[in-house]
């Protein structure tokens, strides 16, 4: 039996004055997840267990069935281990965003989390000049994808208060530049302004008219976790196929092999039949393939209902159907497909409600008139209130 699980993430939403009441995976065309709502069994799962923020890191943890509660350290550390970064007993792990803030008056504003999605080439000379710059006194900078970095720090805080740059857009982010236990944080956010200002890279971009990555933004940290692998739990091999390196981490920690997929961006321009086409060969080996597609999540955080449409109708028709294709020649497979959260565009960030997923097995089919959606799940009745139980579903003898 092969097993696939396969994230869309954040592609559920909220119903939608401009599609007349319906969300977008209601409205876009999704034939392939129709297909397997229609033949498999269809419900609602809680990946984001009470008092937790609703995180890809700690959702995505659930869903390769680990309780957030008992394993979840901080997302920074797994996009360490991606990274192949090893932390000493006395040194953090914490995100660094490239982001772009714009100076209005006397506020400041989070003008972007991305830097305008800066491409991977263009941070990784910023990256390096923060780390001959400002990587002293126990602190290094490591480069990443995009916009998405890692700083370890031997005098970082644990325990301090960080904000998710992506829940912030739009926003006025000054009054968050305070004093007392994070002032070290913020200083060091702030020393990175005059080499950003300055830096080619970034005068190359205005020059095009594009966003400038002006400041850095840290946040997610923690120390690395401690997972019994899948292989130790369930005797499973398997992989991870994403363009994240957060997810990449996760799937390290829980014992699956990284496959970088080139052409892979974690947006809308990602590689998605590389992606494909990595998961179905590491499956003629292997027991199971984890595959996580950004792009619905992006799309929801930039607020654009045609991208988020697009985004669903991309992962349709691009991963799910060919994906299906493929399984086909492998013999009995089970597959899983669900969203990690909901990234509603009216929220332009994640929120906790629980969220629609599939269980397809090849061997027991059936056919129900329903398609794929936050409300057809909703009607089955069928809610998992713990997230990590959906794998032992996966994996159970009957579903």
């Amino acid at each position: 039996m092969k097993y696939v699980i396969l994230i869309g993430d954040g592609m559920g939403d909220y119903p939608l004055d401009a599609l007349g009441g319906r969300t977008p995976l209601e409205v876009a065309a999704t034939p392939n997840l129709d297909l397997l709502a229609r033949r498999g069994v269809l419900g609602l799962v809680r990946t984001i267990p009470e008092g937790m923020e609703p995180g890809s890191d700690i959702a995505n943890l659930a869903l390769l069935g680990y309780d957030p509660k008992r394993y979840h350290t901080g997302r920074a550390p797994l996009e360490a281990a991606a990274l192949g970064v090893s932390l000493a007993p006395d040194e953090v792990a914490f995100r660094c965003n490239l982001v772009t803030l714009r100076p209005e008056n006397s506020d400041l504003y989070m003008e972007s989390y991305s830097a305008g999605h800066i491409s991977s080439e263009e941070a990784k000379e910023i990256i390096t000049t923060l780390e001959e710059t400002l990587g002293e006194n126990g602190r290094h900078f490591y480069p990443g994808v995009s916009y998405r970095h890692l700083l370890v720090w031997n005098r970082g805080g644990e325990g301090w208060r960080t904000y998710p740059p992506h829940d912030l857009t739009g926003q006025e982010v000054g009054h968050l530049f305070t004093v007392g236990p994070e002032a070290p944080l913020w200083d060091l956010i702030r020393a990175s302004w005059p080499l950003l200002t300055e830096h080619p890279v970034n005068q190359a971009r205005q020059a095009q008219g594009k966003k400038p990555a002006n400041s850095i933004w840290l946040w997610g940290q923690g120390r690395p976790p401690q997972l019994p692998t899948l292989q130790e739990r369930f005797g499973l091999t398997g992989a991870v196929i994403c363009a994240v390196d957060l997810i990449r981490g996760l799937g390290i920690y829980a014992g699956l092999a990284p496959i970088r997929v080139p052409g892979a961006t974690g947006y809308l321009d990602t590689n998605y039949a590389g992606k494909v086409a990595a998961a179905l060969d590491a499956l003629k080996e292997k027991d199971l393939a984890f595959i996580h597609v950004e792009a619905p999540d992006e799309a929801g955080h930039s607020g654009n209902l045609k991208l988020k449409l697009k985004a669903l109708e991309d992962f349709d028709a691009q991963v799910v159907g060919p994906l299906l294709a493929g399984l086909k020649a492998l013999g009995e497979h089970r597959l899983l497909v669900c969203c990690d959260h909901l990234t509603p565009l009216t929220l332009k960030t994640h929120s906790r409600e629980p969220v629609p997923f599939i269980i397809y097995d090849s061997r027991h089919t059936r056919e129900q008139n329903r398609s794929y959606s936050e409300n057809e799940a909703q009607k089955t009745g069928l809610l998992l209130e713990q997230g990590a139980d959906l794998l032992l579903r996966l994996l159970a003898p009957d579903l």
